[in-house]
């Protein structure tokens, strides 16, 4: 039962890594390009952030459950734990990631959070990489 209980942890883990990219990339994004870091706008980076969110809102949209939560409930169920209780890593990381608000909160909170994604995308256009060849003399 301690592998089902760490398996949960190393998804929560995960869960919480995946929350981090979201939200610390839209920072370092606006950050990175206010500061000339050219890296920050590649064009990898910038459609993973996106993608990530945008998987997100819709979730909220259609009012799925996250995969990787019912993963994780699922696992706990295996290992007979409680959803709230647990290892040190489970009941902070849980802390961080679970809190109580009404679906609409969710919804609107992921839906302007994707905008503010989407506006930073317009605003600092990601690169691909390639550079455009020189013309003239």
């Amino acid at each position: 039962m301690l592998t089902w209980q760490l398996l949960a942890d190393a998804v929560l883990s995960l869960h919480v890594a995946i929350v981090v990219f979201v939200v610390g990339g839209l920072v370092v994004i606006v950050a990175g390009n206010l500061a000339g870091w050219r890296w920050i706008n590649a064009l990898w980076f910038r459609v993973a952030h996106l993608a990530a969110i945008a998987i997100v809102a819709a979730e909220a949209w259609f009012g799925a459950v996250c995969p990787l939560t019912t993963l994780e409930m699922w696992l706990r169920g295996k290992a007979r734990a409680t959803t709230y209780s647990g290892s040190f890593i489970e009941h902070w990381l849980q802390r961080l990631l679970y809190y109580d608000a009404p679906p609409w909160a969710f919804t609107l909170a992921y839906s302007l959070f994707g905008l503010a994604v989407v506006a930073a995308w317009w605003r600092f256009p990601p690169r691909s990489g390639r550079r455009m060849p020189r013309t003239g003399a």
